[in-house]
């Protein structure tokens, strides 16, 4: 399954009809389908790795909730214990899986019942077999014949009548992180998706060279080695010892490492939040890596490092965001028209995308002082 466009209406403070298409929109060089693309289907290009980028209070988090959202829907077929209401969402969401296109359309209110469970209404479900040459009509409404389903209870999606069982199709990270939750967390994965011990050595190395090892005596209780010893720790007491960018680095790594292996995608809100520059760029490099990301996961991020942009050969998988009366979200590619002999970070810095500080802003702040 791979999720290829969204479309909504009253989400957030989103605008209306607002749009993200992720089906690969430019040239494919042969540099961009090593790198950049991953082929789902004969001629369908996705990306390996997506950015948002945007000024405080652009939007950002908001665009990844929607695919939070999303994604959702498509794992789990229900909406629930979410951070943010619904108040008569309207969603489309178009997916690929098994050699078929899927357009799936709801109305999506915000729970009324004490289980916090998100109730659907109005949904459709239509399906055409992909080909490839008709690839330009992808999104359009030919083609797409409606899909037999059942009843169920109105907190349920119908895309399950589909995708049949619950998954993993994405896991999302804030930029607060998980506080205590976060070594349970950790080791769930590591047993779910059976990365070795020498592996999680690694990465817990990798943030701190003074730890050795960290290993669950219980499920509220770890043992953690370090230089000077072993030490028995409960989760309060260790989120209290380690650094919290540890802390936070240790549970994303190892997700990121999960993905790898076996396909989901990771979203991530303010990913200078989790890591230092060079990792992050260590971890979009490993998206782009056939060679590593064998099962086509995507990584979406947020970010203010702008610097980050250069490492995109392409900009139809980039999204600037701005906040007006509405988030607007426009697609670097098609709502700009860039110099190509300047990086993507220097004409972010010359306020190419109207993504810049407002300069008479700081002035303002800075005669306060004076007065």
């Amino acid at each position: 399954m791979k999720l290829l466009y969204i479309k909504s209406s009253g989400f957030k403070n989103l605008e209306r009809d607002c749009t993200i298409d992720f089906v690969a929109k430019s040239k494919k060089t042969s540099e961009d389908r090593e790198y950049e693309l991953q082929e789902i289907a004969d001629g369908l290009f996705v990306y390996n790795t997506a950015a948002f980028i945007g000024k405080n209070a652009s939007g950002k988090t908001t665009a990844l909730e929607l695919l939070d959202c999303c994604y959702s829907i498509l794992g789990d077929f229900s909406l629930q214990d979410k951070n943010y209401a619904f108040n008569n969402t309207h969603l489309e969401i178009i997916f690929y899986h098994e050699g078929k296109v899927y357009k799936y359309v709801t109305n999506i209110s915000s729970p009324s019942t004490i289980d916090g469970k998100v109730t659907f209404s109005e949904q459709k479900l239509y399906e055409k077999v992909y080909r490839k040459s008709k690839l330009k009509q992808l999104f359009e409404d030919e083609g797409f014949k409606p899909v037999d389903v059942g009843l169920l209870p109105e907190d349920t999606s119908v895309v399950f009548f589909v995708l049949k069982k619950k998954a993993t199709r994405a896991v999302y990270f804030n930029c607060d992180g998980e506080g205590e939750d976060t070594y349970r967390l950790m080791f769930n994965l590591l047993i779910k998706y059976n990365i070795p011990s020498a592996m999680l050595e690694k990465v817990i190395h990798l943030f701190d060279s003074n730890i050795f090892g960290l290993e669950m005596s219980d499920e509220h209780n770890y043992i953690l080695k370090t230089s000077q010893g072993t030490k028995k720790f409960s989760e309060g007491e260790l989120l209290n010892y380690l650094s919290s960018g540890t802390t936070k680095g240790l549970l994303l790594y190892v997700t990121v490492i999960a993905s790898l292996k076996t396909g989901f995608d990771v979203l991530i809100d303010e990913i200078e939040n989790h890591f230092h520059k060079t990792l992050v760029e260590n971890i979009i490099s490993l998206y782009k890596d056939k060679a590593i990301n064998t099962h086509n996961a995507t990584l979406y991020f947020t970010t203010h490092y702008c610097e980050l942009l250069d490492l995109f050969n392409r900009q139809d998988n980039i999204w600037v965001c701005r906040a007006e009366e509405n988030i607007s979200l426009i697609n670097m590619y098609e709502g700009f028209k860039l110099r190509f002999e300047l990086s993507k970070s220097k004409q972010f810095y010359n306020d190419a995308f109207k993504t810049g500080v407002n300069y008479e802003e700081l002035m303002a702040i800075k005669k306060e002082f004076f007065k």
